[in-house]
């Protein structure tokens, strides 16, 4: 991709489209990168579908959030760090700012069992389907390939722990780069980041400086807010899995504090399952129960800090990295990995969650129609499910 100018028409465009993702993208982390590659590459096409894929496999290798990284990514392939910085919060911002009246104005509301949350679970599973079809398409093109992603989705279902994706993503590579070294690959697009190297090295040692420092400031301080950020930088920075894996963590961090009780901890756990956007987003709540609609901005920034700061940190030299022949082969048998470790997500927790009986599964299959047959947009497909969601109680 050439280098291009930033400009105000630019940041407009990605604040806007990163805004509609952030009010349509229900599902999780695993279905965001199915409303991204619909919205980003197949609809705008700002980026190819191999840069795409690798750039989903170096924010699975970083902890923090990989969907709201690789928006972030995204949007600074479109309009430079700004833009990567504006993709963050119109993807962001919608879930958070409900998410901290829903803090506010708390009163026992039974989210989870809401039934236009049902139906909005079903639009999940239609998107994910149509994701992995596509990615499945053009990155399991051998028996090979293949063969790598059946293990992969093996061991993501057999094996659940909290280092599962890292060590099959890590072990994919190994095999990848002992079958693929030596083969001639197809150069994807190139990829231009607009972030100097000086930037990113800057960005990778202020990481890892607030990961140590922090702790001891909170220590030397009694200011109730810094010793928030503590912990919620701490677990953004620690976390690899997405936001399900994040949960134990902030718990011990906010439960036996008396931050909370674990009864308040759990209906904001559920109201974020309904919201679309990053799961993070929960952070926000639990912020807002702290210390207000400050805290709720203070978690919000201290968990997303340390995924930012990374990606930031990375995208300068992963297009060299990417384009080294015998890191092309490591990074075949990472993508169809990461196409295994989507079908196992597809069937747990998404399928599982959202598919109790033979209606439902008809009503998915409805749902991907529309979307893979007859290209109605995603908002449709949301609204639809929703609505379907409510229907299907008098069924």
């Amino acid at each position: 991709m050439e280098k291009k100018n930033i400009t105000l028409h630019s940041l407009l465009e990605v604040l806007f489209v990163s805004t509609k993702l952030g009010l349509t993208s229900f599902g999780g982390p695993i279905a965001h990168l199915g409303y991204f590659y619909e919205e980003y590459i197949r609809k705008r096409k700002w980026m190819d579908e191999k840069s795409y894929a690798d750039l989903v496999a170096l924010c699975q290798f970083l902890p923090g959030p990989a969907s709201s990284q690789v928006g972030i990514g995204v949007g600074t392939m479109r309009a430079g760090v700004l833009g990567g910085i504006v993709a963050f919060i119109g993807f962001t911002l919608p879930s958070a700012i409900v998410l901290i009246l829903f803090a506010l104005l708390l009163q026992g509301m039974d989210v989870e069992n809401a039934a236009w949350l049902h139906g909005l679970r079903i639009v999940s599973v239609a998107v994910v389907a149509h994701a992995i079809m596509g990615m499945a398409k053009k990155l399991t093109t051998d028996l090979k390939t293949k063969t790598i992603a059946l293990f992969a989705l093996i061991a993501a279902l057999v094996w659940q722990t909290a280092i599962t994706q890292v060590s099959i993503i890590l072990i994919a590579g190994i095999i990848g780069y002992a079958l693929y070294k030596d083969k001639a690959l197809e150069d994807g697009e190139k990829l231009y980041f607009p972030i100097s190297r000086s930037f990113s090295i800057a960005c990778l040692v202020l990481f890892f400086a607030l990961l140590f420092l922090l702790p001891v400031i909170r220590e030397l301080s009694s200011l109730e807010w810094v010793a928030m950020f503590d912990s919620f930088y701490r677990a953004g920075a620690l976390v690899f899995g997405g936001g399900h894996v994040v949960l134990p963590l902030l718990e011990v961090e906010v439960v036996p504090t008396g931050w909370m009780t674990e009864e308040t901890f759990l209906a904001g756990f559920s109201a974020t399952q309904a919201m679309p956007g990053p799961l993070f987003t929960f952070s926000a709540y639990l912020g807002t129960i702290v210390d207000g609609v400050r805290g709720g901005f203070i978690g919000l920034a201290a968990i997303f800090l340390p995924a930012m700061l990374l990606i930031f940190g990375a995208l300068p030299f992963w297009d060299d990295i990417r384009r080294n022949a015998k890191i092309q082969g490591a990074l075949v048998g990472v993508n169809a990995a990461v196409v295994g470790i989507l079908i196992a997500a597809f069937y747990n927790p998404i399928w599982t969650n959202s598919i109790f009986a033979p209606i439902d599964f008809a009503f998915a299959a409805l749902l991907f129609s529309m979307l893979a047959f007859w290209k109605l947009p995603p908002w449709v497909i949301v609204l639809a499910g929703a609505a379907g969601g409510v229907l299907l109680t008098f069924i």
